[in-house]
């Protein structure tokens, strides 16, 4: 059962210091696919999402963990997500690549048949390219990223053209929310330990943390958002309130985002459920053996890894590395989930009588 743990372990954005919950991961993933199946979603595609999101919790990804179940479990009910939906693959028109249509459906399932069916193609003929439309939020994109890296490619995934409806960060020098948090993730083949995976919103924070915060009664990082009146804030109700997150790094975060707008939306058409995805994989063994480039790519990691930590670092990590050592750690010992955040969906796994 789950029992009452500290915060030890648990790699997060919020400042909460609050009680926290650790929760075991087979308990995690059967509650939420209850809730899911709760839904209208069918049972396949409950379980796939279950372990999904237990899988970005014991990476350390709390905004895109079990929390969004409240998300999924609203949005099938309002009828903003087709339950019942099934990804499918679109075979390719005239000049043109096969794209995975998500029927407006969750997003998870859509995204793991356009990243798999890329990579299929990208190992037989070099290069593929596939678009994702039509479908909901698609979870932890650095998860799907490794997964193609871990076969041999280069996978590199852009999202965006929601801004009609998902306005949640402001342009470089404005207040106002005008944008999406438009994520990108890129994965290759590492050393020794595994792929290389870099996954990050264009935003200073992605929008699920400061959902996660809200739940649990955190704040979100310094220098992350403004309230409506463009003023700096920690608060997350702030956000809710009319306010807006800040590009990351400023120009470059805008700059990363109208591209991914352009990208998504300009070139593969308007996004309705959520947002358009531009899924690019890449054959590295086109370019010479996979061991030369292990070695090549160990020894030029293991050089960072071995660099002097600055004042207030333990270590310089390497992208994708620290995920996979959470999980490692986390597996044996559960989730641990604030109290508050806990509490809200077991109250709606009880509404739903899962």
């Amino acid at each position: 059962m789950a029992g009452a743990d500290p915060a030890a372990g648990v790699a997060s954005k919020l400042d909460f210091d609050g009680p926290r919950i650790l929760v075991p991961v087979a308990e995690a993933i059967a509650l939420v696919a209850a809730i899911l199946r709760a839904s209208g979603f069918p049972a396949d595609i409950a379980q796939e999402v279950a372990g999904h999101l237990a899988d970005a919790d014991l990476c350390g990804v709390e905004s895109h963990g079990t929390i969004r179940v409240l998300q999924y479990a609203e949005q099938a009910a309002s009828g903003y997500l087709r339950a019942d939906a099934v990804a499918r693959l679109v075979p390719a028109a005239e000049r043109g690549w096969p794209w995975v249509d998500g029927g407006g459906g969750i997003g998870i399932p859509a995204m793991r048949l356009a990243v798999d069916d890329a990579t299929d193609q990208a190992l037989r003929d070099g290069i593929a390219v596939r678009a994702l439309r039509e479908a909901g939020h698609t979870g932890r994109i650095g998860a799907f990223a490794e997964r193609a890296a871990e076969r041999g490619a280069l996978a590199i995934v852009i999202g965006g053209g929601g801004r009609k409806n998902w306005r949640q960060a402001a342009p470089h020098g404005g207040r106002k929310a005008l944008l999406p948090t438009n994520p990108y993730s890129l994965g290759i083949p590492g050393g020794d330990r595994g792929p290389a995976v870099i996954d990050f919103a264009t935003s200073m924070i992605a929008g699920g943390w400061l959902h996660s915060a809200r739940a649990a009664g955190a704040l979100v990082p310094a220098g992350a958002i403004i309230d409506s009146e463009g003023r700096p804030s920690r608060d997350p109700a702030a956000y809710f309130a009319g306010g807006a997150i800040l590009p990351k790094g400023g120009p470059m975060g805008y700059g990363m985002a109208v591209m991914a707008e352009l990208v998504c939306e300009a070139m593969l058409g308007p996004a309705t459920t959520e947002c358009n995805w531009l899924v690019l994989a890449l054959d590295t063994s086109r370019f010479g053996a996979p061991a030369r480039m292990r070695e090549m790519a160990e020894e030029m990691l293991a050089e960072l890894r071995d660099c002097p930590p600055a004042p207030g670092f333990a270590r310089v990590e390497v992208p994708g590395e620290r995920e996979r050592a959470l999980r490692a750690a986390n597996l044996p010992r559960g989730i641990s989930l604030p109290e508050r955040t806990l509490a809200s969906i077991r109250a709606l796994a009880a509404r739903l009588g899962a």
